[in-house]
């Protein structure tokens, strides 16, 4: 009986008899001929059924086959350089054919679709190679994030996804009901990981986030997954160091075990090769001065409209992108405006209006993938800045705590998988780097 095994694995049964299970990717008829493509969600590989090498109804089976019908095949495995799939190089002789499911007509064929309509039916659009490819360098980011974490003294503790305010600012959260009282879905975990550092030192929390930002950019979701480390005893400079490493063993992982997926989505890597640290650094100052400088050398005015900033604003999309274009590697921007970042963070020493914050920025113009900060450790401060934010003091009581019992200098980050995601693959929008995106006019499936 042949064994069962995987497309993953098939370079180990060159000249076996092998089982697969799967679907069909697409079929092709060349009359004594059928070329069938099979997936079984490790990989892609052509399957050829020879009217003359198999029984009568095995071939017919073959013959009647529709896209995305499931099946049992069995055959020899032949190497062969020209034939197609993922991995390439290796097809099935195919020696029997078992049908599970006819499928009906396949509503996604191999023609331009549009967005809305691949959205409409994401639930099938996953089964394309593309998306295929793209969730499965979803995965190896995600694994990745948590092999480099708990190698590296991180634990990994939960927090909660309904919360009683704001993390980040009051005008992008979901409310809902909570037994009568108002609570919201959670903005980032980081301020219950400033609890958690107190226990454990270095901590992180990885789960879905929610921002109900009225916004229709590539770069936004509603709901995205981020991962959020925090540290005792750690300032500015030391977090940048932890998040170098941490992107490069992402980026590199990613490199070394996805090739043949990145392949796929031809995906130039030559950029991903020189992620390494260190990563540039520069002030948000500085940053301002280039991105002058930007405005003055360029002849697209169009391009100098977008650019023009005043110190005080954040970066949006047009700054990062322009900005990115400067650096072969990431870069860190530090020491944004304090005005322009959140309440929590610790301000700059003898500039008062500059707070100690960080963005990471992803070349080839990706924009910003994680933001940080150290903390601010003065209950004092903190409770200054709240009332500056116009934030409500009962509901951070507890935050206040953490700086009145053994308060020490602690810094933390955010790292957004979907960015990451989109840069590695070198895709357009977030919404092919989460399974079943969730955007301002989407909720389906």
């Amino acid at each position: 009986m042949a064994p069962v095994v995987y497309i993953q694995d098939i370079d180990r049964y060159v000249g076996q008899e092998v089982t697969l299970r799967g679907w069909l990717y697409s079929r092709t008829d060349k009359g004594k001929l059928q070329f069938l493509q099979v997936r079984d969600g490790t990989g892609f590989i052509q399957c050829v059924v020879f009217q003359k090498e198999v029984p009568e109804s095995v071939f017919a089976a073959a013959t009647r086959l529709t896209q995305e019908s499931s099946l049992i095949v069995t055959g020899i495995v032949r190497q062969d350089p020209r034939a197609p799939g993922v991995p390439g190089g290796y097809e099935l002789g195919v020696t029997d054919l078992q049908v599970i499911q006819i499928a009906d007509e396949y509503p996604i064929q191999p023609k331009e679709h549009g967005v809305d309509f691949l959205l409409d039916h994401r639930h099938l659009w996953i089964r394309s190679r593309r998306q295929w490819a793209i969730l499965r360098v979803r995965a190896t980011v995600i694994r990745a994030i948590r092999d480099w974490l708990d190698s590296h003294g991180f634990i990994n503790l939960d927090t909660p996804i309904l919360t009683p305010a704001a993390c980040e600012g009051t005008t992008t959260l979901f409310q809902t009901d909570y037994f009568g009282e108002p609570a919201y879905l959670s903005q980032s975990g980081q301020l219950y990981n400033e609890a958690n550092i107190y226990a454990f030192g270095r901590v992180y929390c990885f789960g879905p986030t929610f921002r109900a930002e009225k916004s229709k950019t590539r770069r936004h979701l509603t709901e995205f997954w981020m991962v959020e480390p925090e540290i005792a005893f750690c300032d500015l400079e030391q977090l940048m160091e932890i998040e170098e490493q941490l992107v490069t063993y992402i980026v590199q992982t990613c490199l070394r075990e996805r090739a043949r997926e990145l392949a796929l989505l031809e995906r130039d890597t030559r950029p991903l090769e020189k992620v390494e640290p260190p990563f540039p650094r520069i002030s948000y100052d500085e940053a301002l001065e280039l991105l002058a400088q930007i405005r003055e050398e360029t002849e697209d005015e169009n391009l100098k409209e977008l650019l023009k900033i005043e110190w005080g604003s954040d970066f949006g999309s047009p700054h990062e992108t322009e900005l990115t274009k400067r650096f072969e590697k990431p870069v860190f921007v530090y020491g944004y405006p304090t005005k322009a970042k959140a309440f929590y963070m610790e301000p700059w020493p003898g500039r008062p209006e500059v707070c100690k914050s960080v963005d990471l920025l992803a070349p080839e113009g990706y924009g910003e993938i994680t933001g940080g900060s150290e903390r601010i450790s003065d209950p004092d401060l903190l409770i200054q800045r709240l009332k500056e934010w116009n934030l409500p003091r009962e509901a951070f009581e507890w935050y206040i705590d953490l700086r009145r019992y053994g308060s020490v200098p602690h810094s933390g980050f955010g790292l957004g998988v979907e960015r990451t995601v989109a840069w590695i693959c070198g895709i357009d929008h977030l919404r092919e780097a989460i399974p079943f995106p969730r955007t301002l006019k989407r909720v389906y499936p």
